[in-house]
């Protein structure tokens, strides 16, 4: 059973009271869990669900519709990479395998530790700065493996 924190509560009365449609709160719900759990469990899209008039399965296809949503565990850091052309074309492949690399993990995976996590995303939307890689909610463009060097050492 997923419990909404008592934060999460008031914040989820002043969302609904914003949508006339119930269901149109759905990302904010969503983002919501994710905050409080660091993804969306099936728990958190049945709670969901019952909140706004929707099935579990309809929760759960909104949320894996979009890539903000994560529905397993995620490392502190979940590094995005953009494999869309303007990407492609600059080498974006060879910057995920060489991060990749030096992380110790596959695209997809975390690391033991929990810290990284490597994803590939159709399109970061920064083409004219390309390769593009996101970490969290951060860009970082013109990548070269000296900036990935620099970005993974300042997280550590």
């Amino acid at each position: 059973m997923f419990v909404f924190s008592e934060a999460a509560e008031s914040r989820i009365e002043k969302i609904l009271a914003k949508y006339p449609f119930k269901k149109s709160a759905m990302l904010p719900l969503l983002t919501l869990a994710q905050e409080q759990e660091g993804y969306v469990t099936p728990e958190a899209m049945i709670e969901i669900g019952k909140r706004l008039g929707a099935s579990p399965a309809y929760v759960e296809s909104v949320c894996t519709f979009y890539t903000m949503y994560f529905t397993k565990p995620v490392g502190k850091y979940v590094i995005k990479f953009c494999i869309n052309i303007s990407c492609h074309l600059n080498g974006c492949d060879n910057l995920m395998d060489y991060t990749t690399n030096k992380l110790g993990i596959q695209v997809g995976e975390t690391t033991a530790d929990k810290k990284f996590t490597i994803l590939r995303e159709e399109c970061l939307a920064a083409c004219s700065e390309a390769p593009v890689m996101q970490v969290n909610n951060k860009y970082y463009v013109a990548l070269t493996p000296e900036k990935v060097d620099q970005v993974l050492a300042a997280l550590k």
